[in-house]
């Protein structure tokens, strides 16, 4: 069984052999390009993600920076973070208010379930993942960023 092959199954099964690879550093991110992730009316924030900054890694995690802002102005949030497909869990790895991004401490990965906020799901299910797996290209979860379908899984 090739590498690839493997760290596909193990991302699609939720193999309990499987390791997290290295994470990359945060990546720069741009205002400019965000594509703005639908939402509820009710949410006061809006988010986007910055496509030059999604990236699958070996071991099947999507990486990217997700950008929160208040439509009225004011602060700027970014959040660097990873998605497990098979798993429905994501990982919080850094943080920026405008400035230098911080570094999560001891970041863990959590059930899309157990979270406050429901951006990250939303990210996942428009556009990340597909069936308990990162779709397959990055170039799909841009044009799903751009052009959210629902599908049934």
């Amino acid at each position: 069984m090739s590498c690839a092959t493997g760290s596909a199954s193990a991302q699609l099964f939720g193999n309990v052999d499987w390791q997290e690879s290295p994470t990359p550093p945060p990546p720069a991110f741009d205002v400019d390009r965000l594509v703005t992730i639908g939402m509820p009316g009710y949410m006061t924030l809006r988010f986007g993600v910055d496509p030059a900054t999604i990236v699958v890694t070996n071991d099947g995690v999507v990486r990217y920076v997700v950008v929160a802002r208040n439509p009225a102005g004011g602060a700027i949030n970014a959040f660097y973070e990873g998605v497990r497909c098979a798993t429905e869990q994501m990982k919080g790895y850094a943080r920026s208010s405008g400035g230098d991004w911080e570094t999560t401490t001891d970041p863990q990965w959590r059930s899309f379930r157990a979270m406050n906020s429901s951006y990250t799901k939303a990210i996942a299910q428009q556009a990340l993942c597909r069936g308990g797996a990162p779709r397959s290209s990055t170039g799909e979860m841009i044009a799903r960023l751009k052009n959210p379908i629902r599908e049934s899984e």
